[in-house]
């Protein structure tokens, strides 16, 4: 990127807030794009954090644009959330559905790929409650699928890989490493942003002055008495509404 390039960009983050209210309104392409291109930085980032897995990086920013340009069409600024904020989820989402779609070793088509998951946890779900294995056709009627369908995204389960992370494959300089030991750790920070993009996905279903409350009370870090006057309503009102929200937050995040 040309300093020129960097400078437009830096100066497009720096009026974010502004110019993603003047894109709400006006849908401008090419604003888009600028809005796009100045957020690559975290594109980059979260890439980065998946670069010890086996893929190129080259590959994992272009997934990570597809979130980021998806967080940028979508993206409400008059929440209260930072685009930042929004857009993380969306990001690390699209990467980690690469990673689970690289982990079939036949080209699978998308459809069989979810029969094949929901029918996974039918099962377990059917076995408890009847006591025995379920027949086909109760799958089938349990996910909503024909029977052959059903059949079909079962026996996916043999397009797993299923070398063991602990086998020692040959290798041609006689050294020989398990899968388990050329594997990254597990980064934390990635495990606690499932836990976030949960929670961001839960706010969306809040109304608009308990979502409100809880966006300036925890990610703007507000007094009681500031969101009240932003709200124009009362501070007990406010502590009501944040009582009710986190409730409604809890049962959410907990099914």
């Amino acid at each position: 990127m040309t300093s020129s390039a960097k400078s437009a960009a830096s100066h497009v983050r720096d009026h974010s807030e502004d110019l993603f209210k003047t894109f709400a309104q006006t849908r401008d392409p090419a604003l888009r794009r600028d809005l796009i291109d100045a957020h690559q930085s975290l594109v980059h980032y979260f890439a980065t954090k998946f670069a010890n897995r086996g893929e190129p990086l080259e590959d994992l920013i272009s997934v990570g644009n597809i979130g980021l340009v998806n967080a940028v069409d979508r993206f409400d600024p008059n929440r209260g959330l930072k685009f930042s904020t929004f857009a993380t989820p969306t990001i690390v989402g699209e990467i980690r559905r690469y990673f689970r779609d690289k982990a079939w070793s036949l080209k699978v088509p998308r459809r069989l790929q979810e029969l094949n998951q929901a029918g996974s946890r039918a099962s377990s779900k059917l076995q408890q409650k009847l006591g025995r294995a379920p027949t086909i056709a109760e799958l089938a009627l349990e996910i909503n699928a024909s029977e052959e369908d059903t059949l079909a995204a079962l026996e996916l389960a043999n397009a797993y890989d299923t070398v063991s992370v602990d086998a020692t494959p040959a290798s041609e300089d006689g050294a020989a490493a398990s899968p388990g030991e050329t594997l990254g750790a597990d980064d934390e920070a990635l495990d606690k942003m499932e836990v976030f993009s949960d929670l961001i996905k839960a706010l969306e279903t809040l109304g608009e002055r308990e979502r409100n409350v809880l966006v300036y009370k925890f990610f703007n870090e507000m007094p009681q008495t500031e969101i009240a006057r932003r709200l124009n309503i009362s501070q007990m009102h406010v502590s009501r509404l944040q009582n009710r929200a986190l409730r409604r937050l809890k049962q959410l995040l907990l099914k």
